[in-house]
């Protein structure tokens, strides 16, 4: 077991650091989340506008992770939760990117290309990366890559619209992957760097406000039926204020282009969601995507890699 120093103020802190397969499995868990939310979340659009939505969903997440972490706040020094905070508000400016982009990005193209498209996050991580921090990813981890990409072309190829050259909906969605893939870098930075609490709430806190100014764009219009309510407490508590702290919490111990790829875990879990719950059928497209995925996070995870 190794240690590391906290970057919250107080230097003299050591704690211990967890087996890396605790982080991963954190990370694994979050995209079980959100795979497993998207068929509610896609149900409840249908009745609430999709930033009115982000607003309530981030806002009522806001207030859960500062109950969550009110503990751990009152123990820390002010200085180190501001910075925390700070450092939460520039990864939430991406974070709400994404999710803008992604949303009106499905207003001209198909799920299939959004589902597609948004998942090159995955390989603008490593890219990204390489070209900032100058950390190139291992050989195990640019085969993973390729096979959980490849995973992903097999998901969601069956509803890809067949057309020729991108429409602005396409280019809205590559966006919206390359606004995720700097989501994930910058909350790499910080999270170990910062009280990861401070982090986690700063990002959230700063996505309410982005969403609630962008009511302007999209007024907000809601059915206020109880299936919009169980998927607004669902995704903030579970898909918004526990996932992202896990998530958080998990970046402090490995690199960004791991978390990436365990993240390719979401499209596997949405389908068999889909599947199971939302009557879609069983394709051998499917079954061999998320196979191909799988073996792709398994090539990484069975050789630890070097110090994130």
């Amino acid at each position: 077991m190794t240690t590391r120093s906290s970057a919250s103020g107080t230097s003299s802190a050591v704690e211990k650091t967890p087996p890396r397969w605790q982080a991963d499995l954190a990370l694994a868990t979050v995209a079980l989340i959100w795979g497993v939310t998207f068929v509610v979340v896609k149900r409840a659009l249908r009745e609430i506008s999709t930033v009115y939505f982000l607003a309530v969903r981030f806002g009522f997440a806001s207030l859960c992770l500062l109950l969550m972490f009110s503990g751990a706040f009152r123990k820390s020094d002010r200085s180190g939760i501001l910075r925390g905070l700070r450092g939460g508000a520039v990864a939430g400016v991406f974070l709400w990117l994404g999710y803008i982009l992604q949303t009106f990005g499905l207003k001209y193209t198909s799920a299939g290309n959004s589902g597609f498209l948004t998942g090159l996050y995955i390989v603008f991580v490593p890219v990204i990366s390489a070209a900032v921090y100058r950390r190139f990813p291992q050989a195990r981890e640019l085969i993973g890559i390729v096979m959980a990409t490849g995973g992903m072309v097999l998901l969601t190829i069956p509803s890809v619209k067949n057309e020729a050259g991108m429409n602005r909906g396409d280019l809205l969605t590559v966006g919206c992957a390359g606004a995720f893939a700097l989501h994930l870098l910058v909350l790499g930075y910080y999270s170990q760097r910062e009280r990861f609490e401070a982090v986690a709430l700063g990002q959230i806190v700063c996505a309410t406000g982005l969403s609630a100014i962008s009511l302007f764009i999209e007024p907000p219009k809601a059915t206020w039926t109880g299936q919009v309510v169980f998927a607004i407490v669902l995704t903030a508590v579970f898909a918004t204020a526990i996932a992202f702290a896990l998530q958080t919490w998990g970046q402090q111990y490995t690199t960004p282009t791991r978390t990436a790829l365990i993240f390719a875990l979401e499209p596997v879990f949405a389908y068999a969601t889909a599947v199971s719950v939302g009557g879609e059928a069983l394709t051998v497209a499917g079954v061999c995507g998320g196979a191909l995925i799988l073996t792709g996070i398994l090539a990484v995870e069975l050789k630890p890699a070097r110090g994130a």
